[in-house]
């Protein structure tokens, strides 16, 4: 058996392929989406009212809680934190 992935890792062949930056990309936003949700749950707090904390629009928000939506900034990321009692903080591995 010749297979030139055996014994590689999926991060190899992600790579290889040129996929792996929009993969991680990806699954970064997904894990964000999901913790925004998981805070507004756990502080009791809607969309709406999320958004009128945020000073901003309810498709605002549902765009925040996308996880395919790639067109969060910063600036949203450091809001909503903000209103979810916790700080944006952003690391170069």
């Amino acid at each position: 058996m010749n297979n030139k992935y055996l014994g590689s890792n999926f991060d190899d062949f992600l790579e290889e392929e040129g996929l792996l930056a929009e993969v991680e990309a990806n699954a970064i936003k997904r894990v964000i989406s999901y913790q925004i949700a998981e805070l507004m749950k756990k502080h009791n707090l809607s969309k709406a009212a999320m958004a009128k904390r945020m000073k901003t629009s309810r498709s605002a928000i549902d765009r925040l809680l996308d996880p395919q939506n790639e067109s969060v900034t910063l600036q949203t990321l450091e809001r909503a934190a903000l209103v979810l009692g916790k700080r944006l903080q952003i690391n170069f591995l």
